[in-house]
């Protein structure tokens, strides 16, 4: 049974989430709190085994609550759940004790999985929360993030295929495939197909 506490100064957030997990049979809802002073209180009285944390609270940084609440309860595990897309939040949170880290607006199949893979010992980034840490890790090698079907696209231009025959192969429209390369050029500062593909095999973007 894994036993969950949130802490989060909006009631209906939480009254959400737990709704959200009620049926779970293998979760066990241990309560919530509406600011870092009440969660420390609670986390005295209760046994938990995932906190799900907010970082905005009114009280305390979120960042300064997950290293409290690992220092003084190691046997917890932080999951922030918050609204904030920053990769500095998201790293600062992994830096400073947090087991993961899940944007409000993920849906209840990735909020479970979150909560069982730190119950498990593991570290979990959502999927957003992920790629918005490796997009800043690139930009900042000088080389910006290309999405997956952006370097799938990129591989097949370098093959030498026209816009319609990638449409072809990948099932979709010319007008998407031109959308794709025109972002890739743009994120890249090319201005033709040729610098591009020079570009990519110069900084590794083809493998």
């Amino acid at each position: 049974m894994i036993r969950v506490f949130i802490v989060d100064d909006h009631p209906v957030v939480a009254e959400g989430i737990r709704s959200l997990l009620s049926p779970e049979q293998t979760i066990s809802w241990q309560g919530h709190a509406l600011n870092a002073a009440d969660c420390i209180e609670g986390l005295k009285t209760v046994a938990v085994d995932v906190l799900l944390l907010d970082i905005n609270l009114p009280d305390k940084n979120g960042v300064d609550l997950c290293k409290e609440v690992r220092v003084n309860f190691p046997g917890v595990k932080v999951l922030a759940l918050s609204t904030l897309n920053q990769p500095s939040f998201i790293n600062k949170i992994m830096n400073n004790g947090g087991s993961g880290y899940v944007l409000k607006n993920a849906d209840k199949a990735e909020l479970m999985e979150a909560i069982r893979t730190v119950a498990a010992g593991d570290d979990y980034l959502s999927e957003e929360a992920s790629r918005l840490v490796k997009a800043a890790l690139h930009e900042r090698d000088g080389v910006p993030y290309l999405t997956r079907r952006e370097k799938e696209i990129l591989g097949l231009l370098a093959t030498g295929l026209t816009t319609p025959e990638i449409a072809e192969k990948l099932f979709v429209s010319p007008w998407t495939v031109d959308g794709h390369r025109k972002s890739i050029m743009t994120k890249l500062n090319v201005r033709n197909t040729a610098s591009l593909i020079k570009y990519a095999y110069e900084n590794g973007l083809l493998e």
